[in-house]
């Protein structure tokens, strides 16, 4: 069900654009258009209704999180933390309910800030490209992909408005579109890791390969649907991100940070892991 509906949202916004193409030059009537959006909105509602993890029953806890050890060292701060709401990216869609986002915060060199100008930074203006990043435990790689190239920054007011129009077209293409360079990792007992925005070339596994706890498995970049060099990072109940649902997780010796919260992560902590 979740793939016919992500498959259908995705061929209504694609014949959507295709005839906003076309109408430049053929005579379409403006009906044709309000139905292909519509059932494409229509399509995505009752695709979130399906990712959505089934309610507890009164006097039932909250599915318990997932604890995994860290997928970087260093200082970082988190950003569409599940710590705040869920779904902490306003969507249930590709796994992501309890996604989280974080960049890299030393104490000696701050990030770009966000404003009117410049329009779009290179990457390397930011602390967080390039940055290692770990297996945060003993896994399977199942997935591991990273040909999409690095974009600049879209983080100004003025590249805000590229970013959303980019965004949809991004999703019409699919997953793979908007995630960017990704890992995936299976994790064991119907848990994996899902790992995006990677560096373009970074990846330092392949399909079919094990990984054990802190080993280095990619690089941070700027892939995909991202405003900035980033890591996004969730777990989720299977390896497809149309159909996963989202899991939620605890890094274990830093918990969930909140939105803003900045949180350090040592080499040694992160070779100790079990």
């Amino acid at each position: 069900m979740l793939k016919t509906l992500s498959i259908l949202r995705r061929a209504l916004m694609a014949a959507f654009f295709l005839q906003l193409i076309a109408g430049l030059w053929l005579d379409f009537p403006m009906l044709w258009g309000w139905l292909l959006i519509g059932g494409a909105i229509l399509a995505s509602i009752a695709a979130e209704s399906a990712h959505r993890p089934t309610p507890k029953g009164e006097g039932e806890s909250n599915e318990a999180a997932v604890e995994v050890g860290s997928p970087v060292t260093g200082r970082w701060s988190a950003l569409n933390s599940p710590a705040d709401k869920v779904p902490s990216h306003g969507t249930s869609a590709y796994g992501q309910s309890h996604a989280i986002d974080i960049t890299a915060a030393p104490e000696d060199r701050p990030a770009p800030t966000f404003g009117w100008w410049p329009i779009a930074r290179g990457n390397r203006a930011f602390p967080a490209f390039d940055q290692p990043l770990f297996a945060v435990a003993d896994a399977t790689v199942v997935h591991a992909s990273d040909r999409h190239r690095d974009h600049l920054s879209r983080n100004s007011y003025p590249a805000l408005a590229y970013l959303f129009l980019e965004g949809l077209v991004r999703d019409t293409a699919g997953p793979g579109r908007v995630v960017g360079n990704h890992l995936i990792l299976d994790l064991g007992d119907g848990v994996y890791a899902m790992y995006a925005h990677l560096r373009r070339g970074s990846l330092a596994v392949r399909p079919g390969d094990r990984v054990t706890a802190g080993q280095p498995v990619a690089r941070c970049g700027n892939s995909g649907n991202s405003t900035e060099p980033h890591l996004h990072f969730q777990l989720m109940d299977g390896p497809d991100l149309t159909t996963a649902r989202g899991l939620p997780f605890t890094w274990r010796g830093v918990g969930v940070p909140a939105n803003g919260e900045r949180f350090s992560v040592s080499g040694d902590e992160l070779s100790t892991a079990s």
